[in-house]
């Protein structure tokens, strides 16, 4: 998923944007489509085009929401995941959400808070997909049962948070992602915080693991090398931190991944030697190891912080 652009689609539905200015509009039926409901920069707040949205959509058809701009910068105005979760009982089919898809010439990563986000998982036990953008969040550990995918991106994941989704009861989910970032930014995360996402036996459905956007990457490949989740993965996703050799030979080393269909090393700080030795020794396995664009060691850096 793109900073830099809106998504054309989500959860398998083309987007449909909701404004100010779609009131009274042909729209279409509420199930074929992903709704963005995006503010405008003046003018009603997030909450009264919400409202609007509750006027004029079958909502209780509705599948797929998005949560579009907002005056993210007021710390007066509710949020808009805690709005959705007032607004529960009006939403009976809501399966997907996608909290603050807000792109970069709309706000960084991090200038994006987000609240407590406990309330909008226990508003809607039935959601299958979930993906949250920014940095500023709480959560406490959560019981889901019915979801699929969890996506947090982040300039800088709080600890606390990771904690609380490696204590969460996710029985069915199949992907998870963490965007790390850093510690500048509030990604305090440490390797302790992933263990029992490590360990996996929470997680018995899991799949794809996502430990992203790190500046400890090397300390976070090193830890999974020996993971017992790692056995059952398909897609193994350590892209976009300060991946150096170190990490990589700690993968190397560790138990075999040839029976993964991906991994992906992508933004990374490895040497082309070492990178023929990923290709070599791991050749049925689709390896993405793209370079980040500065390899000096004093200007190693995460994809995605501010």
């Amino acid at each position: 998923m793109s900073l830099y652009g809106h998504l054309t689609e989500f959860a398998g539905l083309p987007v449909q944007e909701f404004t100010e200015d779609h009131v009274d509009a042909d729209l279409p039926e509420p199930d074929a489509v992903a709704w963005r409901i995006r503010a405008p920069y003046q003018g009603p707040t997030w909450g009264e085009v919400l409202e609007d949205f509750l006027e004029e959509v079958d909502t209780a058809r509705v599948t797929t929401l998005i949560t579009g701009y907002w005056n993210y910068l007021s710390e007066d105005g509710e949020h808009p995941a805690e709005l959705l979760a007032d607004a529960a009982h009006r939403f009976p089919a809501l399966r997907n959400v996608f909290v603050n898809e807000l792109v970069q010439e709309e706000a960084e990563i991090s200038w994006i808070r987000n609240g407590d986000l406990t309330g909008l998982f226990e508003a809607f036990p039935e959601l299958e997909r979930v993906t949250v953008r920014g940095n500023r969040m709480t959560l406490t550990p959560i019981s889901s049962p019915r979801l699929r995918e969890l996506r947090f991106e982040s300039g800088g994941l709080p600890g606390a948070v990771v904690r609380a989704v490696a204590a969460s009861d996710l029985p069915n989910l199949e992907h998870l992602e963490l965007w790390l970032g850093v510690a500048e930014y509030g990604g305090d995360a440490t390797v302790a915080d992933l263990e029992p996402i490590l360990a996996g036996e929470r997680l018995p459905s899991l799949w794809y693991l996502g430990l992203c956007d790190s500046e400890i990457q090397d300390e976070i490949a090193e830890a999974v090398a020996g993971a017992p989740v790692v056995a059952r993965l398909t897609e193994l996703d350590l892209s976009k931190g300060v991946l150096t050799d170190r990490g990589a030979e700690a993968l190397l080393s560790g138990q075999p991944l040839t029976h993964l269909e991906a991994l992906d090393l992508d933004h990374n700080f490895l040497s082309e030697t070492m990178k023929r030795r990923l290709y070599d020794a791991l050749p049925a396995v689709e390896v993405y190891a793209d370079p980040a664009d500065e390899i000096a060691p004093d200007w190693r850096h995460v994809a995605v912080s501010e």
